[in-house]
């Protein structure tokens, strides 16, 4: 349900407060014309607050086109990518190492370890 700007705090006994004063103040013929008034008013700042908000939302459209925000997250992405991708091979081979395997070899004097890069 819609409610009025100003009527969001005020509770029913205020309301009947200012109603009053109203009548006593402005009198009984009056009191149509000034709702009248009123209503004009209030239809008037509605429309005001709403060519407002369109307004803003055009002009973050175009300020975001101008911008052209995607293409710099994709390039920026695109920077990042590649040296992340170099770090994260390396952080695997690291962390997947292999140390070099000892075999064992035969010969005519007895059994030696070799490393894989030892030659004979």
């Amino acid at each position: 349900m819609a409610t009025l700007l100003f009527l969001n705090d005020i509770a029913g006994s205020e309301i009947l407060l200012i109603l009053v004063f109203v009548l006593l103040f402005f009198g009984s013929k009056s009191i149509p014309s000034i709702a009248k008034t009123m209503g004009k008013a209030i239809y008037q700042i509605r429309n005001a607050s709403d060519d407002i908000k369109d307004e803003i939302k055009k002009s973050g459209g175009d300020i975001k086109k101008d911008l052209n925000i995607s293409e710099l997250v994709k390039e920026t992405e695109e920077e990042i990518k590649v040296p992340m991708d170099q770090m994260l091979t390396d952080i695997k081979h690291t962390v997947n190492y292999e140390p070099p395997v000892k075999k064992q070899v035969k010969t005519n004097t007895g059994e030696k370890e070799l490393n894989e890069n030892e030659t004979d």
